[in-house]
């Protein structure tokens, strides 16, 4: 039910260099749809704050970080 917009990305397995954030926003809609709306606010603000900073982007962001330094860098604000 919950899925990146983009789908799975395939042809990018194991490359390391996708943007995550579809796939982390489709976790805040699952949670929301549990019932677990605060903690789906966080992951949403986590996302926007980091989005907002600019320090850490993906190619299609115009940076050259990788999916785990985004992934870390949204954790690391929840």
């Amino acid at each position: 039910m919950f899925e990146p917009s983009h789908g799975s990305a395939p042809k990018y397995a194991g490359q390391y260099k996708v943007n995550p954030i579809a796939t982390i926003l489709a976790a805040k809609m699952m949670l929301d749809w549990l019932g677990e709306t605060e903690k789906g606010r966080n992951l949403e603000a986590a996302v926007a704050s980091v989005i907002l900073e600019g320090k850490v982007r993906t190619y299609d962001m115009g940076g050259n970080a990788g999916t785990l330094d985004l992934a870390r860098a949204i954790a690391g604000r929840i």
